[in-house]
């Protein structure tokens, strides 16, 4: 494998103070520690371990729910408690099993749900079990919420795959990606207003948790937060062509491996690392009480918006021997362009993206060499 050197960037829109709650002139979070725990579904996950490695290195209880079925999950548990002993809690059990929700929620001061099926593709196969995970599974999770006296503050992660195709946004080709004709959506993004149009079993179960989780907010009072999400990718991510596929390139990438693109490799999506990601979550966290009932678009926004060509030359240019690439046709349900305007979130918390895309696949491509189960290294034999 080869390494480069080059100036790291970071990007991110201007903020404009006077938007901001409670007088707060950053983007930080001010969690506190409490002595109850926080519970985080999908925990050995890749986004359930970097905000368990935030928490607990602050001193916070975790309490783990995973079935350790996704690549990864057993090294990243192991990781988590090697490194924070006693004060994390591991429960090896699934969000389709209701009594397990309900004593996993038990004095739980917050909880992130980001057990999922999480690929297209598997949902096409297998929707019975794609509904029971998604769509079922958040459902028990609701209502052991509701069933409790006083219950902890739901954030859950939904998907941009919730607007469909977007077939209704005019494009047309410029250069190496796809534009929005609308220059204000080139510029902006999508928003969080746009009309749900679901599509794939993966869209339709993961949007009627969506919706159930607003549902459960406004009708039961539950305080509930959404996320619509774009592309995360960053440490402890371990990519397919399924999902997560901003690792899955880097890992072909160095393992000298052939790289297959679906579709052209035109479309456009806008790129956040996990650690701004969990910056969100936790000021979603701090305004729980004014955001409830609400989905946000998160995602990394125009400033960090890339073509799948214009990934694979940016590898380039950062001294990686690019792979042989391979082409294939589109796959059902895959959007030509999807960028996320997260004005509203950004206006209501302050928060803005901070780690560009150079300094991401910066960070991703050292853990990659380095992880425990390295995936480079299984790219190489």
């Amino acid at each position: 494998m080869r390494s480069s050197v080059y100036a790291l960037t970071s990007n991110g829109n201007a903020f404009n103070g006077r938007h901001l709650l409670n007088g707060r002139h950053n983007h930080e979070s001010s969690w506190i520690r409490t002595a109850s725990p926080v519970l985080i579904t999908g925990g050995a996950g890749f986004i359930g371990t970097n905000l368990a490695f935030r928490l607990l290195s602050q001193g916070q209880p975790v309490v783990v729910l995973d079935n350790l079925s996704r690549n990864g999950a057993n090294a990243n548990l192991q990781f988590l408690s090697s490194r924070f002993g006693k004060l994390i809690e591991a429960r090896i059990g699934d969000v389709r099993d209701a009594s397990e929700l309900r004593k996993s929620v038990k004095k739980v001061s917050a909880v992130f749900h980001f057990a999922a099926q999480v690929a297209v593709t598997t949902s096409l196969k297998c929707p019975l079990e794609d509904f029971e995970v998604n769509a079922r599974g958040t459902l028990n999770l609701l209502e052991a919420l509701k069933s409790l006296e006083k219950p902890a503050v739901l954030l859950f992660t939904s998907t941009n795959k919730v607007y469909g195709r977007l077939e209704s946004i005019l494009l047309e080709e410029a250069g190496t990606r796809y534009v929005p004709r609308d220059p204000e959506i080139r510029r902006r993004g999508i928003g969080d207003d746009c009309h749900l149009d679901f599509h794939s079993p993966y869209g339709c179960s993961k949007g009627a948790a969506d919706q159930y989780v607003l549902d459960y907010a406004n009708n039961f009072g539950l305080t509930a937060i959404v996320f619509r999400m774009s592309c995360i990718y960053g440490t402890h991510q371990r990519g397919n062509e399924d999902q997560g596929w901003v690792a899955h390139f880097v890992s072909r990438f160095c393992g000298g491996k052939p790289l297959t693109i679906f579709g052209d490799g035109k479309q456009v999506r806008d790129l956040l690392f996990v650690d701004d990601l969990i910056d969100a979550m936790l000021l979603a966290h701090d305004h729980a009480s004014e955001l409830t009932g609400r989905a946000f678009n998160i995602g990394g926004g125009p400033t960090n918006a890339i073509s799948l060509l214009e990934l694979i030359q940016l590898l380039r240019e950062m001294g990686i021997a690019a792979p042989e690439i391979r082409s294939a046709q589109w796959r059902a349900g895959d959007q030509y362009y999807y960028v996320s305007d997260t004005a509203r979130f950004r206006h209501l918390t302050g928060w803005r993206a901070k780690i560009g895309i150079r300094e991401g696949l910066h960070r991703l491509y050292q853990w990659l060499a380095t992880a425990p189960t390295d995936p480079i290294s299984q790219f190489s034999n």
